[in-house]
């Protein structure tokens, strides 16, 4: 379809014309484009041409991000709805973030920083991220030098020492991966996934890589992209499983990734629809957390014992198993979760628990607990806007109030 003489407001385009339409007024390939938001341009093309479903919301949200498209509606249709409702603000540390992953250059006078320091350092990053309720601006302080360091340590070191600071550049391009998870910027992130996975690879390291790979299979299923989710995590567990079954020398830190690249194929499969498969593989990686010391609590992926309630919930709520989802989440209560923004995040899945069992009040109670434990986890999920867009909009008239308040704590106009 040629663009002369479209109209990009007329309610009867699809979604595929609509995207095709901005996509060429922006000068930009299906390449791209595709490459922006984790797909090839025979993806973008089949849903230009309408010869596949309309993408889902997460992808949407991607593309519109990646189009520079500041109303999600400019590609749906219908009213507006301003990407700020799902995405949230950029971070003020963003643009920094994003120039200290950009940089080409390193700056390479004087020696690199001692792996041990580094190391001390990330590991200082991540217990700091755990402990603080604004978590994105803590880590925006530390990244942008961190990145440049790691970066320095990877070029400067040659050797076995060459590829434990590449094991500790992915791990710093992880944390980053934390940081810019639900901003404006799906082509930084992907990005970050990108030499993330390829600094892990390098560096040989099974629990280096395993860790990138947990990451990279968030990224393509938070894009909508079960298929290459699903098969991102299990080549990863292809790849470590002979390190964890054959050898049995496997430590604590390599069978916890392990165990949460198990959960994820089970969350994947939820997201999916696919009940049995998610249940099944949720009780894999449950009999590996019982397997693990009883205080044992991975940094990066929060597996461990305490956790897989919280994992219960959520697979029961992207299942819509409204009932079970409930008794998971009574189950879980008081779970004493050693993260602010996990247990921010473990907060909002309970609250989309009792969405399903249509009781706004405590959907509304938990949001505010979820603000309390970790107000920046809250600012960027997109569930929890949309439930305290709902609720203020058109939640009960005793609660409207309420919500307004918190959608003014988060940054949500109503």
């Amino acid at each position: 379809m040629s663009d002369r003489g479209i109209d990009p407001f007329d309610p009867d385009l699809s979604v595929g014309q609509r995207i095709q339409f901005h996509r060429r007024r922006r000068g930009m390939s299906r390449e791209v484009l595709g490459g922006l938001i984790g797909r090839n341009a025979r993806w973008v093309k089949a849903v230009e041409r309408g010869e596949i479903g309309q993408p889902k919301l997460p992808t949407l949200l991607s593309i519109a991000e990646a189009l520079k498209l500041r109303d999600i509606a400019t590609l749906t249709g219908g009213e507006p709805v301003p990407m700020s409702m799902f995405r949230g603000p950029g971070h003020p540390a963003l643009a920094a973030v994003r120039d200290a992953v950009n940089a080409v250059a390193v700056s390479m006078t004087g020696p690199p920083p001692p792996l041990a320091h580094l190391q001390a350092r990330l590991d200082a990053a991540w217990r700091a991220r755990h402990a603080a309720p604004d978590h994105r601006t803590v880590l925006g302080a530390l990244l942008p030098d961190l990145i440049r360091d790691a970066k320095h340590a990877a070029r400067a070191y040659e050797g076995g020492e060459r590829r434990r600071a590449l094991a500790l550049l992915a791990g710093v391009y992880n944390l980053a991966q934390f940081f810019v998870a639900y901003q404006p910027g799906a082509d930084l992130l992907w990005r970050i996934v990108e030499r993330s996975v390829m600094a892990a690879e390098e560096s040989e390291d099974p629990h280096t890589f395993g860790c990138a790979v947990w990451l990279a299979a968030q990224a393509h299923r938070d894009a909508g992209d079960f298929d290459a989710a699903e098969a991102v995590n299990r080549e990863g567990l292809d790849l470590i499983r002979p390190r964890v079954d054959g050898a049995g020398d496997a430590d604590d830190d390599l069978r916890a990734i392990w165990g949460a690249l198990h959960h994820e194929v089970a969350y994947t499969a939820a997201r999916a629809g696919q009940s049995g498969t998610a249940w099944r593989w949720w009780d894999r990686a449950d009999r590996i957390a019982r397997s693990l010391p009883a205080g044992h609590y991975d940094p990066m992926t929060s597996f461990s014992r305490v956790i897989m309630g919280a994992h219960a919930v959520t697979i029961a709520v992207e299942l819509r198993q409204g009932g079970e989802a409930r008794r998971q989440a009574r189950r879980a209560e008081g779970a004493a979760i050693p993260s602010q923004p996990r247990r921010g995040r473990h907060l909002i899945e309970v609250a989309r628990a009792w969405r399903l069992a249509d009781d706004p009040a405590t959907v509304l109670g938990t949001l505010d607990m979820a603000y309390m434990a970790a107000p920046e986890t809250i600012r960027y999920n997109g569930y929890a806007r949309r439930m305290t867009v709902e609720l203020a909009k058109e939640g009960p008239a005793e609660l409207r109030q309420d919500a307004r308040d918190l959608a003014d704590r988060i940054g949500v106009l109503v």
